[in-house]
């Protein structure tokens, strides 16, 4: 179903607040996840103008011990393909099953620099039954711009995610 994202002005708290009721639109009735992935950062980095909005997603490599975030759908310039568990922001927040706030991304040790514009990064993991299945991982070109507010909301709009079984 096509749907115009309605564009918010003012507060942060106030765009999310009109924002998640237009996420859960886009996802209602569509069982697909890699659709659903797609519209959740095309909508973020519409409203917000993030440098980069996307996905990871755990892919076995192999064996079941072994795994790796696999990029997903996205918004934004190129990224990395993989990370490794506990490997950069993203692989901690995996590792870790935690959201992280990177006010500096170049000060996160081990930080992945998947672009020299990345100044602060957000990180917030999918967790289903325990299970880290993948991460949302945002990326600003300015310093300190994430902050519990985008974490509160962030982690409820990848509450509304519904991960069907195959």
């Amino acid at each position: 179903m096509a749907e115009d994202l309605h564009i918010i002005q003012g507060a942060k708290e106030e765009q999310y607040k009109e924002l998640i009721p237009q996420i859960k639109g886009l996802l209602t009735g569509e069982p697909d996840l890699i659709a659903n992935l797609a519209n959740i950062c095309a909508a973020l980095k519409e409203q917000f103008g993030w440098l980069w909005v996307g996905f990871y997603w755990v892919k076995p490599l192999g064996s079941t011990q072994d795994a790796e975030l696999v990029l997903a759908p996205f918004q934004g310039p190129v990224a990395c393909t993989r990370i490794k568990k506990g490997r950069g922001v993203c692989g901690t927040s995996w590792a870790t099953a935690k959201t992280l706030i990177v006010p500096d991304a170049e000060q996160f040790p081990g930080h992945i620099a998947c672009s020299s514009l990345s100044k602060s990064e957000i990180v917030v993991p999918v967790i289903r039954n325990g299970v880290v299945l993948g991460v949302l991982d945002v990326d600003s070109s300015e310093l300190n711009m994430f902050d519990e507010t985008d974490q509160q909301y962030l982690e409820e709009i990848i509450s509304l995610i519904e991960i069907h079984s195959h």
